[in-house]
């Protein structure tokens, strides 16, 4: 069985987090505040990318102290 990093997990269930939040913050976006809904969304779309990479990295330093 593949074992997935963590580098992959985090991100995943806060995406899965972030569609949740959307889905319940529609309201914004049906109200016509369009640049607030977009904006936040984008905004943590970007976290959660530099999330993902800087923990990739952690797990390659970590690996490298091993070996």
């Amino acid at each position: 069985m593949k074992r997935f990093k963590k580098s992959t997990i985090v991100p995943l269930a806060l995406l899965i987090y972030l569609i949740a939040m959307a889905y319940i913050g529609r309201s914004y976006y049906f109200a016509g505040e369009y640049l607030f809904y977009f904006g936040i969304i984008g905004a943590t779309l970007i976290i959660i990318l530099i999330l993902h990479f800087l923990l990739k990295k952690k797990e390659k330093i970590q690996q490298n102290k091993k070996q």
